[in-house]
């Protein structure tokens, strides 16, 4: 192992500093819904949108840092954007957030039809399970994202099996 602080990896600020829970906003925003007006989870949507965005930009100006002035910068930035933010978009906002939304739709409903708790315990207990399913959602959400961009969309400009959003 090299020591040498220069062939160190360089800290992605997005992805491994606490920046990157904010990625996960919509999720807790998700598990919330039952207990908070509708706002507050559509605000959730729009901090974790925002990280999207951040993570996205940043890749671009680094795609444009690494190939300098040759030829096709325009081409690797408009990749390096595209990517980042269609995977960020799917695997951070779209698929976690459809996935906490009905985990918790289907508790609150089955523990309406199961149990005789007052509904305060019920939205409670609800956001629990929401809360307490997103770890175990990430990875896999992460690995499929990571198979349908390169099943798909990587294969159209050659990006196929990059594996730099394995977390």
């Amino acid at each position: 192992m090299d020591s040498n602080p220069e062939h160190s990896k360089e800290v992605d600020i997005y992805r491994d500093t606490w920046v990157r829970f904010l990625g996960y906003a919509n999720e807790v925003g998700e598990a919330f819904r039952a207990l908070v007006p509708v706002g507050m989870v559509w605000a959730s949507y729009g901090v974790a949108t925002v990280y999207v965005t951040a993570d996205a930009v940043d890749k671009g100006k680094k795609a444009a840092t690494e190939h300098g002035d040759g030829p096709g910068k325009t081409a690797r930035v408009a990749v390096a954007v595209v990517d980042t933010f269609v995977w960020q978009a799917l695997a951070s906002v779209a698929i976690p957030g459809f996935t906490i939304n009905r985990v918790c739709a289907a508790s609150l409903y089955m523990l309406g039809r199961t149990t005789r708790w007052p509904l305060p315990v019920r939205k409670w207990t609800t956001t629990a399970i929401g809360l307490s399913t997103i770890p175990f959602i990430i990875k896999p959400i992460d690995r499929s994202v990571d198979f349908l961009l390169d099943s798909s969309l990587r294969k159209v400009y050659g990006g196929g099996g990059s594996g730099k959003h394995d977390s």
